[in-house]
């Protein structure tokens, strides 16, 4: 599903693309987050086509902003997002995907893409 141009449709529901709000270049933020332990993944972004194929196909898909593509977590790295839930918040810009991760979140090799800078409070 790498290498494809975002689409002019989608097959998303009308009434769930109703209600997203997305950034100007047509995206929402979309925190993966293991469904049993909690634990916050990372951060990707989706488009209503990369929605809809994350809640068809029950493996996370993303828009990668810097590549202009689809990317199917875990396609070439083999840690793949299996969803378990997606919820939407309260305002309809963010998307809370739930999914049981295999291997590495984190591009750099790390289980999570939130625990190699954490930063110092009251300072």
């Amino acid at each position: 599903m790498t290498g494809t141009a975002r689409p002019r449709t989608t097959a998303l529901d009308p009434a769930l693309a109703a209600r997203l709000k997305r950034s100007a270049d047509g995206l929402v933020p979309a925190i993966a987050q293991q469904y049993d332990t909690g634990e916050v993944l990372m951060l990707g972004w989706m488009d209503d086509e990369a929605l809809h194929r994350t809640l068809t196909t029950g493996r996370c898909t993303y828009w990668s902003r810097s590549r202009q593509e689809y990317w199917v977590k875990g396609d070439t790295s083999g840690h793949v997002q299996h969803v378990k839930s997606v919820a939407l918040d309260c305002d309809g810009d963010t998307l809370l995907v739930k999914v049981d991760q295999t291997g590495a979140a984190c591009h750099t090799g790390d289980r999570t893409c939130f625990d190699a800078d954490v930063l110092p409070l009251g300072q």
